[in-house]
């Protein structure tokens, strides 16, 4: 993952660049999303992990799929990538992308697991004190994972705070 996102940075960073220059971090996340949607379509990866296809064939192929959720841009980008047998980078791009995308809006994207459901009071003290701990606005997104035991895991950019029962067992047992 870390070679994906080093290879990825400079073309995230590029993208978001003309975004923002554009005014266009909304279609533009929105075209990444779906571009990477369709490149994690197991028939799709075939094509594009087959030598024998063209990079003529494989952009037209990408353009025809995503010809009405893309604009211009999208697309000279999308033909760039493929010149540049980078195409498989997509995923990382739009992942980074979105990551300077909301540090510029001034918020962080967080993923919280929990063991049970948590209850709509309960998810407004977590965002409270998770915005209080990391100092921005939060978008939240919660999943439930029931091997947790109880407590909470969240994941935060490169930050995790584990406050599960199943994290102070393994702690517990490195210690012992």
């Amino acid at each position: 993952m870390s070679e994906l996102a080093t290879l990825a940075r400079p073309y995230a960073a590029a993208v978001f660049k003309r975004a923002k220059e554009t005014h266009a971090t909304a279609t533009w996340s929105q075209s990444l999303a779906f571009m990477s949607a369709v490149l994690k379509n197991e028939d799709i990866s075939v094509v594009i992990d087959n030598p024998k296809v063209s990079k003529q064939r494989l952009s037209a192929l990408m353009l025809d799929i995503c010809q009405e959720h893309v604009n211009q841009e999208n697309e000279n980008f999308l033909k760039l990538l493929v010149l540049n047998n980078r195409l498989g980078l997509l995923p990382s791009i739009a992942e980074l992308f979105e990551a300077y995308k909301a540090e510029d809006e001034g918020y962080i994207e967080v993923e919280v697991s929990t063991a049970y459901a948590l209850s709509k009071d309960a998810k407004q003290d977590v965002t409270a004190t998770l915005e209080k701990t990391l100092g921005k606005k939060i978008h939240m997104n919660v999943t439930v994972d029931k091997s947790l035991i109880g407590g909470i895991l969240v994941r935060a950019g490169d930050r995790v705070i584990d406050g599960s029962i199943r994290g102070r067992l393994q702690q517990l047992a490195k210690r012992l």
